[in-house]
């Protein structure tokens, strides 16, 4: 096995490397998937120039093997169930309900905390990024992209630094694009192709998103544009 990305900021800045084809599109929106999308979003916002945000998605994690999910729900209600592994694992469809609506007070919770007053983001004819850190099985993902699609945006593109390969074939079919920047194989888990995947906080996630929709003075994009140009010359 071979680390790949240093932190979720290298994973970010190569994934960015990838969409550098959207950068300029007048409605462009960046959403991460709280918790660790959202440093990744960040650098891909910087780096094309959309707007950052976050999408609440959260994981149905199988009872005693958490981080194993076997569907997700995200704003809006929408849920999505991983019918191999619920089926494969014999789990009960009372199991599913009472974790779908563990996971939905924390759908709520979240958009409080990260959003405070802000509506959602105007996504109609927007060209929205759904970035995370990486994907597994695909299922928390996949909710995002069909909440997502409630807000007919113009192009939905599913973005992580890593992913399976069964999770980027199934994003493929749902998503109008799905990048990535490795694919490997045999895939465990996200957290080994990372050096550094320490949990990222609420307050990171917060202060991101705060200093992202703060007014920008003028030029101050070009200065840091200059700076990054610099620093890879």
């Amino acid at each position: 096995m071979t680390i790949i990305f240093a932190d979720r900021r290298e994973g970010g800045r190569q994934l960015a490397a990838r969409l550098r084809h959207l950068a300029g599109r007048p409605n462009l929106v960046v959403l991460g998937l709280p918790r660790g999308g959202v440093p990744v979003a960040d650098e891909v916002a910087k780096a094309i120039g959309g707007r950052l945000d976050v999408l609440v998605v959260r994981k149905l994690g199988v009872p005693g093997q958490e981080e194993l999910a076997m569907g997700a729900v995200a704003s809006g209600g929408v849920r999505v169930v991983n019918m191999e592994i619920v089926s494969g694992l014999g789990i009960t469809q009372q199991i599913i309900d009472a974790a779908t609506a563990r996971e939905q007070r924390e759908v709520e919770r979240r958009e409080r905390a990260y959003r405070g007053d802000r509506p959602f983001p105007d996504l109609r004819d927007a060209t929205v990024v759904l970035v995370d850190d990486g994907v597994a099985t695909g299922s928390t993902m996949l909710a995002g992209i069909r909440a997502l699609r409630q807000h007919h945006p113009a192009t939905l593109v599913a973005a992580a630094p890593v992913m399976s390969g069964s999770a980027h074939r199934a994003l493929s079919r749902e998503a109008d694009a799905c990048i990535v920047v490795a694919t490997p194989e045999p895939f465990y888990g996200v957290g080994q192709w990372y050096r550094d995947f320490n949990q990222t906080s609420d307050a990171e996630v917060i202060a991101l998103l705060q200093r992202a929709a703060a007014p920008r003075h003028p030029g101050e994009g070009r200065a840091e544009n200059e700076v990054a140009g610099a620093s890879h010359s």
